[in-house]
């Protein structure tokens, strides 16, 4: 690709504080090319691609002129932004503003682009995910399609694997579990490809001479059952061989619709669908021939972090429930079922009577059942909000009851381990929320 004459190569990546964005951005940098990282928080992003320059964008928002201003000096631009979870944003964040994104950079004289859109977006696409990626592929592809003023190339991977992925989350939780859970009967087809590769992919195409102007199926060398899949991710885990536990259909809808993890409606839809494609294109336009997934992994061998992770990731709502029952007994039984003389005698011993144990009572239970809530919710912090509230019960009932501490049933010592609970839950939530 032509860059600016006497000058590094500048590359603009959008979505750079996702999972591909920042395994990018490192492989760039470590090849001496000159980065920029777009994202929504630009200081957040600067602690996930440490020594780059960083900018705020919008996609949601964001039309071609503010691109503009953004793309000067720009040689090329990789779009790495996208959605699973937020169906909501698809049609704003993987179509409107992409295409905003593409209009600006054909205004601009950016040499070339790389989309990095999806399995399954195209002629065949039924999820909303797959049908916003698609319309913004079109689009780039409609407005230079031979690249003679912008080149560009729509990369299309199937399930990416690679640490700080959400296919290996999942999947590295199923392989995790005392018993492996069989999707589909184990007989959904994938044909997963290792992040590095398709990085070094990237890499290959955005120093190509010749134009690409091209659609390309970024896949693993071959394909494989979920079940073969899941048995990869249990083997480098170190992990023994376990029998496995066919889930049906019904039970799978039930888990998106909860939002267990990273599995939802659209990702249960690519995964009934045979996921799978050529990998003859992708090494014709790059001369990289992908490993195997087995060889992949072997790359970075598990560590007791990585074993840690896939066995917490399955405990983490289940621990969140857990916590929000707590909170929501506590709201739910001085009014409902305790006896109102029992409520108001517990009162009278922390110095409160008539109105203010009344207005106590209401109060304290409704806070308990905003903050059970909240949690069932997955609001951020919620379990923080949760914390300080028991602390500050705890703090009351010390100073006006002290012999609640020597209570048999533990009144007050049970805080600790709810403490505890409460401590997990913030700490698993904080990096996705």
């Amino acid at each position: 690709m032509a860059k600016r004459k006497g000058a590094t190569m500048h590359v603009l990546v959008i979505g750079a504080g996702g999972f591909v964005g920042r395994h990018l951005v490192g492989r760039l940098v470590a090849e001496g090319v000159r980065v920029t990282a777009a994202g929504r928080d630009p200081a957040r992003l600067a602690q996930a691609v440490c020594g780059v320059s960083t900018i705020r964008c919008d996609l949601t928002q964001d039309v071609a002129d503010d691109w503009l201003l953004r793309l000067c000096g720009v040689d090329a631009v990789v779009n790495c932004a996208g959605l699973i979870r937020d169906g909501g944003r698809y049609a704003t964040v993987h179509d409107k503003g992409a295409r905003a994104l593409f209009d600006a950079c054909l205004a601009g004289g950016v040499g070339r682009v790389v989309q990095v859109s999806a399995l399954g977006a195209d002629a065949g696409a039924v999820t909303r995910y797959h049908l916003s990626k698609r319309t913004a592929d079109d689009h780039l592809a409609g407005l230079d399609p031979a690249g003679a003023r912008m080149d560009w190339v729509v990369l299309r991977p199937s399930f990416v694997i690679g640490r700080g992925g959400q296919s290996s989350a999942l999947f590295g939780a199923l392989a995790a579990l005392p018993l492996t859970p069989r999707l589909g009967q184990g007989r959904w087809r994938v044909q997963p490809i290792h992040v590095d590769d398709l990085v070094a992919g990237i890499l290959r195409l955005l120093h190509r001479d010749r134009p690409i102007a091209a659609r390309i199926d970024v896949v693993g060398p071959e394909p494989m059952t979920t079940d073969a899949l899941t048995a990869s991710m249990r083997r480098w885990l170190g992990l023994a061989p376990v029998l496995g536990v066919r889930l049906p259909r019904w039970l799978l809808a039930a888990v998106t619709r909860l939002g267990i993890g990273p599995v939802t409606h659209e990702s249960l839809t690519m995964l009934e669908a045979d996921n799978t494609g050529e990998a003859e294109p992708l090494i014709a336009a790059t001369g990289l021939v992908p490993a195997t997934l087995d060889v992949a992994l072997a790359r970075t061998p598990a560590t007791d972090a990585d074993r840690l992770a896939a066995r917490l990731m399955p405990l983490a709502p289940v621990l969140r429930w857990l916590l929000a029952l707590v909170w929501l007994a506590g709201g739910i039984v001085p009014l409902a079922f305790t006896p109102a003389g029992t409520n108001f005698a517990l009162l009278a011993r922390a110095g409160l009577n008539g109105t203010a144990a009344i207005t106590a009572l209401v109060a304290g239970a409704v806070l308990d059942l905003a903050i059970g809530l909240a949690l069932l919710a997955r609001l951020r912090r919620a379990a923080l909000a949760g914390i300080g509230v028991m602390l500050g019960y705890t703090a009351v009932i010390a100073a006006t009851m002290p012999a609640l501490w020597a209570d048999p049933f533990g009144a007050l010592v049970k805080n600790a381990a709810i403490l505890g609970l409460a401590l997990a839950v913030h700490v698993l939530e904080t990096d996705r929320g």
